[in-house]
């Protein structure tokens, strides 16, 4: 799934309660690309540019020499144990969970069925296992045009129960 959408995702459970948990649970939403793709892809376009018909022409992308680092990232940010580790680290700082915190784990739930053994696949038990599902790739156009659908209708849906008040 595309970052932006794994951040609104994140945000819909808290877009009527109040702005500061709503842009929480976006960040949280889009931590797991962020951590992962954050230093790696401006730096790529940097270098490469966007306008390269051979680096975008493709699904998956042709994206040629990620480095190792981007990889580990990913495998980090992308597991759901890792993510339960932090999010109990912070419940036992805090005395109190950081619900917000809980789109990260969405994100990789999402993840699980959107990614192909081709492209990034989810390493959601990663560190204990490397196992992970092949699934159809996010940008498929019935995925894509799928998981933006269904977020239109719940920002509707919260959009319509806040105007009932």
């Amino acid at each position: 799934m595309d970052i932006l959408a794994h951040g609104l995702y994140g945000g819909a459970a808290f877009v009527n309660k109040n702005k500061k948990s709503f842009w929480r649970a976006v960040w949280w939403g889009m931590f797991p690309d962020l951590f992962a793709f954050g230093i790696f892809f401006p730096l790529f376009v940097w270098k490469n540019g966007l306008h390269r018909p051979h680096i975008l022409a493709t699904e998956p992308p042709t994206l040629p020499g990620i480095p190792n680092y981007v990889h580990i990232l990913y495998s980090l940010s992308h597991s759901l144990i890792i993510f339960a580790a932090v999010f109990l680290i912070v419940w036992l700082i805090w005395k109190r969970p950081a619900y917000e915190m809980l789109a990260w784990g969405l994100h990789v739930v999402m993840d699980i069925p959107t990614h192909t053994s081709a492209f990034f696949p989810t390493p959601f038990l990663y560190p204990f296992s490397s196992f992970y599902l092949n699934g159809i790739a996010w940008a498929t156009p019935v995925v894509f045009f799928s998981y933006w659908g269904l977020l239109l209708m719940l920002y509707a849906f919260q959009w319509k129960r806040k105007r009932r008040g």
